[in-house]
Parts: C-alpha cells; sequence; structure tokens
C-alpha cells in the first residue's frame, strides 16, 4: 500500500477535508488513495458492491467545494439514487439488468454539494430488511475484526467500508437499526436522526419508518455530515423541530449535568450477552464520572410485547411496497424467484391484512410513540441502553430455514432488541463503540434522546469519546 493510502486509512474524514484544504493534498490524490485501499482490503470482506472510479477522478478533477471538499465516499446500495450509475438495492433481478437512475436522491446531491467524492456503493441485504448483509444477489458482507461474522445489516457494506479503512465516512440508512447495528458490529460511530431531520426528497416519504445519514469513525464526522445534509425539501410532510445547539457548536458545547436513565438488560427480562450489558454498564460509570446523574430506569413501554406485532405489519407492507418498486425499475413486474424467500414471505403476509388492519397498526404506534416520548417530558435527557442484545452473530445465522421462510426476522427478533422502538417513535439514537470482548469484538451502547435534540446526543457522545476513547483505536 502506498505512503498516502496508508498514511490516511484510519484519518477521519475532517482531517482529511483539512488535508486538501491545505493544499497538501490534491482531491485526486486522497480519491487515488482510497481507491487503493479498496482494491486491497475488499476481496475478503464484499464491502464495495458497485465501483465507479473514473467517474469519480473526473469528479475529483473539477471545482470541489463544500466541508467535505475531496473527501472519498461510498454510498449504501438501496434507495439512495444517483444520476447516471447503477441501484440494485440488493436484488438479483436487478443487479441482473443494473437499471442507471435518471436523478440524484435529495440527500445525494447535498453529500456532493458538501464535497465528497462518491467512488461507488456499499452492499445491502435486498431491501433492507434484515440486520445482515448477506442478500443471493452479492453474497454476504464480512465483519473486518472476524470474517467468520456479520458486520450487520442492512447498512453493513458501508460499516465493513469505514471499519476496514477503505472510506473514512459512508452513507447508511437506518429503518429498524440499521445504523446503529453495524455501527456496533464494527466498532463505528452511527447516528440515527430524528425522522424529519433530513430530507427523503424527492422518491421516500419522511413519515414511515425509515431515515438516512451515515456511520463514521468520529463523533466531529456525524456532527459536521449532519450539518452539512439536514434540513426539508419540497413537499416534505414531516419536519424535525430546529435544534436549540448547532450541531458543531455541540462538539464543544457543555451539556451540563444531565439526568440519564439506563438500561443495561432485556426489557422484558430475557437473557442477553453479558459482554452487551457490561458495556452500558461501564458507559453508565464513564458518565457518572462525568458528572452526570445516571439512575436505573427506562420507557415502560419498551417491555410492551405487542409493539413487535404492530412494527411487523408495517415493515411486511414496506417489504411489499419494495417489490412493486423494483418493478417500476425494471419496466416489468418480479417473478416469485427473483425475490428472496423471506421478502417474499414478508409481502404474502402483507398480502392478508386488510387496510384497516393496517391502519389499525399505525394508530398502535401512535400510541406507543407517545407512551414513550412521556418517560423524556417526565424529566430524562437520556436513554443508555446496549444497541445490540448479542454481539456480531456468525455468517449464516439469518438464512432461510426449511418450512421456515420468516425465520429471518424471527432470529433479527432476538438480537435486534433495543434498536427499532426509536425508529416508531421517530427520536435521535446513537451507537457509541464503548467496549470490546475479549477476542478484540466491538460491542456498541445506544444513546437515546428526546424528539430534535442530536445536539444533546453529539454533546454527550463527544464527552465520552475525549474521556474514554474508543477502545479499539
Amino acid at each position: 500500500m502506498g505512503e498516502l493510502a496508508d498514511r490516511t486509512r484510519w484519518m477521519d474524514a475532517t482531517g482529511q477535508a483539512a488535508l486538501v484544504a491545505s493544499g497538501e493534498v490534491s482531491p485526486v490524490e486522497l480519491l487515488d488513495a482510497a481507491i487503493e485501499r479498496i482494491e486491497a482490503l475488499d476481496g475478503p470482506l464484499n464491502a464495495v458492491n458497485i465501483r465507479w472510479f473514473d467517474r469519480a477522478r473526473e469528479m475529483a478533477s473539477g471545482e470541489v467545494s463544500g466541508p467535505f471538499a475531496g473527501v472519498p465516499f461510498l454510498l449504501k446500495d438501496l434507495h439512495a439514487h444517483m444520476a447516471g450509475v447503477p441501484l440494485t438495492n440488493g436484488n438479483r433481478a436487478l443487479r441482473g439488468e443494473m437499471p442507471i437512475s435518471d436523478h440524484d436522491t435529495t440527500l445525494v446531491r447535498r453529500f456532493r454539494d458538501a464535497g465528497l467524492i462518491i467512488a461507488g456503493r456499499t452492499t445491502s441485504p435486498e431491501m433492507g430488511t434484515v440486520p445482515v448483509t448477506e442478500s443471493l444477489a452479492w453474497g454476504p458482507t464480512r465483519n473486518p475484526w472476524d470474517t467468520d461474522r456479520t458486520p450487520g445489516g442492512s447498512s453493513g457494506g458501508a460499516a465493513a467500508a469505514v471499519a476496514a479503512g477503505m472510506v473514512p465516512m459512508a452513507h447508511a440508512s437506518d429503518g429498524g437499526g440499521s445504523i446503529r447495528i453495524p455501527a456496533a458490529c464494527c466498532g463505528l460511530v452511527g447516528l440515527k436522526p430524528t425522522q424529519g431531520r433530513i430530507t427523503m426528497g424527492p422518491d421516500r416519504h419522511e413519515n414511515g419508518l425509515g431515515v438516512e445519514l451515515a456511520v463514521t469513525r468520529s463523533v466531529r464526522d456525524t456532527a459536521g455530515l449532519l450539518a452539512a445534509v439536514a434540513g426539508p425539501s419540497v413537499g416534505d410532510a414531516v419536519i424535525a423541530p430546529t435544534s436549540p445547539v448547532g450541531y458543531i457548536d455541540a462538539l464543544t458545547r457543555d451539556p451540563g449535568r444531565l439526568r440519564i436513565g439506563v438500561l443495561s438488560g432485556h426489557p422484558r427480562g430475557d437473557e442477553i450477552d453479558a459482554e452487551c450489558s457490561e458495556a452500558a454498564v461501564l458507559t453508565a460509570r464513564a458518565l457518572e464520572a462525568l458528572g452526570h446523574d445516571v439512575v436505573e430506569s427506562f420507557p415502560e413501554v419498551l417491555a410492551d410485547p405487542s409493539a413487535t406485532r404492530d412494527f411487523m405489519a408495517v415493515w411486511s407492507a414496506n417489504a411489499a411496497m419494495g417489490i412493486a418498486e423494483f418493478g417500476r425499475m425494471l419496466g416489468r413486474p418480479l417473478t416469485d424467484d427473483e425475490v428472496e424467500p423471506g421478502n417474499l414471505a414478508l409481502a404474502s403476509f402483507a398480502g392478508v391484512q386488510t387496510a384497516r388492519d393496517y391502519a389499525a397498526a399505525l394508530a398502535a404506534m401512535g400510541a406507543y410513540r407517545r407512551r414513550c416520548l412521556q418517560w423524556w417530558d417526565d424529566g430524562f435527557d437520556l436513554l443508555l441502553t446496549p444497541t445490540l442484545a448479542e454481539v456480531p452473530v456468525l455468517i449464516g445465522e439469518h438464512d432461510e430455514r426449511p418450512g421456515d421462510d420468516l425465520w429471518p426476522m424471527k432470529r433479527a427478533q432476538q438480537w435486534v432488541v433495543f434498536t427499532p422502538a426509536f425508529n416508531v417513535t421517530g427520536q435521535p439514537a446513537i451507537s457509541l463503540p464503548m467496549h470490546r470482548t475479549p477476542t478484540g469484538l466491538p460491542v456498541g451502547v445506544q444513546l437515546v434522546a428526546a424528539t430534535g435534540r442530536e445536539d444533546l446526543l453529539i454533546s454527550v457522545a463527544a464527552q465520552l469519546e475525549q474521556a474514554v476513547g474508543w477502545p479499539h483505536l
């Protein structure tokens, strides 16, 4: 590996942008260093599935400006259209025909306006419906810390690429934990913004479960990127409240003494991995040492098992809509054998629901949101939990089982315990790489703030990063 590729491998995006701004390195040189790392490192990981390096070099050779001018970047292969390049959404039929997008989504345009040089796409499971990145279209993506294990999902390719040092940060999206899960599995920072903080236009709406941002190596990169791309666009139905503090200012702002509730075990009393529980306990102690008031408390509604039923009603309907969207992209309906069995089973489940069933699920989720947010209104500033109930699972754990095509979703519910609730509530939540197992696997913790308070998450995350540091760096 060349000198610049090696020198910048573990440098965050803010640091790389500073090299370009100073004139020490050109955007083309920085991009070529990233390309060298992708070509050298991606083979066993299978994280970067679509590449347009020549096009990226053309972008880097032109006039580049913005807070991340010249920094190499990757888009997730899910939803994010970029004019002139393919999008497969992890589907075999789309991979076979490679339809080319005719427009940029608004967020992709904002990434480009921020100066990011987009060089390719990262792997995602088909439609992003499971928390691992193993599709029949592209095969399994592997965790750089242990290639027998998953990097998580659905933004697993993004997390594997950043954790391996290919690029300093990468686009990610989160409909049930898909930013936070891979961040936890790969030792990264992963912020799920408030619902409506970042426009989903022009193709998606803001009143669903999904939001988008990135996985990063540092809190300052997360804050800087959020500042660059946040905000509504024409026709948005949901717009997040204005933050009381600027995101970059929040990095150095003292948040004062906060009241933080901690949930270190399963909300319903089931078993979780001891390392995941320990990560939350150790983080609670670190927060106490920083002067915060930390007590055992959490919203009781998190223990309500009916929330899973309502979530799945909406999740399955989204799967059915996703299959229809694939058909629109191809100009023909997909056949059943062009859709993975688990997603076909989800769509079939959606097909037996009535409009009344779907409306009832949405109403129940609204009631759930209010019950959950009441805990913050009653005087808490943050909730601390493990990000996951298990350390990164082995590749293949989510494969369909004979006679049980819904097994991937059932397995997901066993270890993705702490993240989906906050897609339902729309609150901002961040996963931080606070712990490692004795064998070196990263373990994340999650902090959740009230609606619109990403600034508070950034302030406390920056405190932890400075006081404790990430154990793998």
